[in-house]
């Protein structure tokens, strides 16, 4: 599964740089935000890398929780075997 990574917030807030993604899992939406501190000459390129390794974690376990979600979406239950199929 890829997942999409866009951003949707980019953004000086003080003395760092806001970082919001809308992660898209197959239609499914996951937002997060992360804060990076401000580096003289930093790109933003940068910036998003390491905002991305911040909320990497939280967007891993969002995935498994969603797999798990839809594991048997779609799938036909046959009652006389009692499986998926």
């Amino acid at each position: 599964m890829a997942l999409i990574y866009n951003i949707d917030k980019f953004e000086t807030v003080g003395s760092d740089k806001l970082v919001g993604f809308l992660v898209d899992s197959n239609g499914s939406k996951f937002i997060i935000d992360k804060t990076v501190a401000i580096v003289a000459g930093k790109t933003n390129e940068s910036y998003i890398t390491d905002a991305q390794a911040l909320a990497q974690a939280e967007i891993d376990a969002w995935v498994i929780d969603e797999d798990a979600r839809i594991a048997a979406v779609g799938k036909v239950w046959n009652s006389d075997t009692n499986t998926l199929e």
